[in-house]
């Protein structure tokens, strides 16, 4: 037990139960929070140092992200003082950093110097000054304005040839048709990493999505974000063969024109994979198989595109992606290859120019800064309004990659990226009855976050690349499983009682914390399946889960009819492996989630009434059984306690 100041000296941070200090970032703007903010804006910093330090002097050193370089040393002031914590304000004027990572740590002085660390929301203290983590703090440029129409609705993310088809459209020679929509996954590998052609198809189509508009509207979608359309050999198309052309058998240019237009009358934007790190070998680009009239780089180094390519003994071996040689990778960076994609008449502007509302960069990690920042860049003199999403499975604002520190929350790149440490964290909570990530997530990563790009971030519970969220949250494992017996294996009917009720509260918590909440299709349905390709079934018209669509269609009404959930200010309550309470404040009203991830039911009590929106039931008292989440709305002020 820590009992004086001395005992604080060199301990490490797990034996912290004592006394704690803290860092608050106090902003200029309404538009700004946690640890990142606008180079124009400026920001202050109040330090909590314990009492018992009897501190003479406070200062802040701030350092560059490899915490080599000194960028800003400065001194804090005294602001009040009280019983526990004598608090100083350290003032960072606009201008004074460029945009960038940054690092700071705390220097006490007192009856000998301390430094102060970060370790999780707290503030620990050593007299050694490398002792613990410095404090992250990101400074960003306000190059573009905040892309606001998605804000508020969901994102439906859809693997065109399982959502629904629709439309008369071709059938390549070399394709094949699964005439039952509801026959199980027909190829499948032995064994992870086996070849596999990805040849047959469902007939998925973008016209089949237009039929379904009305439907998407019904779940309070606002955005939809297609799997790769592109001409292609696969069904996933993430070979691509020509980004200039639409996929025939996805309904051409024609079906794909009609979508944006069809969509926007029901006030829904349309988003693009954009895979834009590798190509097809069976592409026009490589032509290894001799499909197109081109020249490929496979074909001849005098072709157009040969410097697209790395070739290490030319032609047969060459980098690929991952290894895998039907997917040779290409150099966005070298010009020509650079110009085709972000040129004035490049493959960005003239899907832009469609009506598309943005992409969604495949692996952004394998992208140079350079290469985003001018995807960006052309998106936005096209449309001001578009938006950009990275595929980053990290804490994207300091993430390391290729031994380089991307700039994605800088301001000229990304304006949100797909929030995957939200989703291990949720799923961790309820599945696994753990709650460390999703603090993590929540306390950590969202912090780190420039708001507009927090406001932004994609929710996901689940995608094309991920088992099927029910599936996962279930507890059935499919360690042990042969993928002959994983392509027909379904949840019996007491795992899937408790899927479904872990499914309903996870996409309660998702769907109302900050970020826009990103559906894969037929989740709300119900839909089962292990890993890839297990998790791309068509969605079951006819055949869905009521109870879980009727959830899914409830919270996108709470979401469309209250506007906090656009860009409200979120405080973390209480988390445990048992509990989650937050909330979303605007206007003098609070939107209170409370996730009851117990085997109990749980009793909320308000000092005023308040109102349940999920049952729209008024009251002081409610009961939340166990498994479950709701949410509430209350005045400012109206304390609550639970048991």
């Amino acid at each position: 037990m820590i009992t004086s100041p001395l005992d604080f000296l060199n301990v490490t941070p797990d034996e912290l139960t004592g006394l704690v200090g803290r860092v608050e970032y106090i902003h200029k703007s309404e538009n700004q929070s946690g640890t990142a903010y606008s180079s124009t804006e400026g920001v202050s910093l109040l330090l909590f140092i314990p009492s018992a330090f009897a501190s003479k002097a406070v200062r802040i050193v701030i350092f560059n992200e490899s915490l080599s370089e000194q960028a800003l040393n400065t001194v804090a002031t005294i602001e009040r003082t009280h019983a526990e914590h004598d608090v100083y304000r350290a003032e960072i004027p606009s201008g004074t950093l460029t945009p960038g990572l940054y690092y700071f740590r705390i220097k006490i002085e007192s009856f000998s110097p301390l430094y102060g660390f970060k370790h999780g929301e707290k503030m620990c203290f050593s007299s050694n000054p490398t002792f613990g983590h410095a404090f992250q703090l990101t400074v960003f440029e306000d190059v573009y304005s905040i892309p606001t129409d998605n804000l508020g609705g969901i994102i439906y993310h859809i693997f065109v040839d399982r959502f629904n088809r629709g439309g008369s459209v071709p059938v390549r020679e070399d394709a094949t048709l699964i005439d039952d929509w509801y026959a199980e996954i027909p190829e499948f590998p032995a064994y992870p990493g086996a070849f596999l052609k990805n040849n047959y198809f469902y007939g998925g189509t973008l016209w089949g999505i237009i039929d379904k508009l009305d439907y998407l509207k019904s779940l309070g979608v606002s955005t939809i974000y297609l799997s790769p359309i592109f001409e292609a050999y696969s069904n996933h198309k993430y070979d691509t063969g020509d980004y200039n052309t639409v996929d025939a058998m996805f309904g051409g240019e024609s079906a794909l024109k009609a979508l944006i237009a069809k969509a926007k009358e029901q006030g829904i934007g349309i988003i693009l994979d954009g895979v834009f790190n590798h190509t097809g070998s069976d592409s026009i680009y490589f032509n290894r198989n001799g499909r197109y009239d081109s020249i490929g780089a496979y074909q001849s180094t005098d072709s157009a595109y040969y410097t697209w390519y790395d070739f290490q003994s030319y032609p047969d071996k060459y980098t690929s992606w991952w290894g895998i040689e039907i997917l040779p990778r290409i150099n966005p960076d070298k010009p020509a290859c650079s110009d085709y994609f972000i040129g004035q008449s490049g493959i960005i502007r003239k899907y832009a120019k469609m009506g598309i509302n943005g992409f969604r960069l495949d692996v952004a990690d394998e992208l140079s800064d350079t290469f985003i920042a001018g995807i960006k860049a052309a998106l936005n003199e096209e449309n001001p309004k578009s938006i950009l999403y990275g595929e980053v499975w990290e804490d994207a604002s300091c993430k390391i990659a290729y031994d380089t520190r991307k700039k994605y929350y800088l301001g000229r790149e990304l304006d949100g990226v797909m929030n995957y440490p939200i989703r291990t964290g949720i799923i961790d909570f309820i599945a696994d009855h753990s709650s460390v990530s999703l603090k993590y997530a929540l306390t950590e990563v969202y912090p780190n976050m420039p708001k507009r790009a927090r406001d932004a971030a994609m929710n996901l519970l689940g995608t094309h690349d991920t088992e099927r969220i029910l599936t996962r949250i279930s507890g059935v494992s499919s360690s042990g499983y042969s993928n002959a017996t994983l392509c027909v294996k379904r949840l019996n009917p007491s795992e899937l009682s408790l899927a479904v009720k872990r499914l309903k509260m996870a996409y309660t918590i998702i769907a109302t914390l900050p970020g826009i909440p990103s559906i894969y299709y037929g989740d709300e349905a119900g839909i089962e399946g292990y890993s890839d390709p297990f998790n791309r079934r068509t969605y079951p018209w006819g055949r869905e889960n009521v109870e879980l669509l009727d959830h899914y269609r409830r919270i996108g009404a709470i979401r469309r009819e209250n506007t906090v959930y656009r860009e409200g200010e979120f405080k973390l309550h209480r988390i445990t492996d048992d509990l989650l309470i937050f909330e979303r404040c605007e206007g003098g009203l609070c939107y209170l989630t409370v996730a009851n991830n117990s085997t109990r039911a749980l009793t909320v009590s308000f000092d005023k009434a308040a109102n349940n929106l999920y049952d729209d039931c008024k009251g002081k008292e409610f009961i939340i059984p166990s498994i479950s989440a709701t949410v509430f709305l209350a005045k400012e002020g109206n304390s609550f306690i639970y048991k």
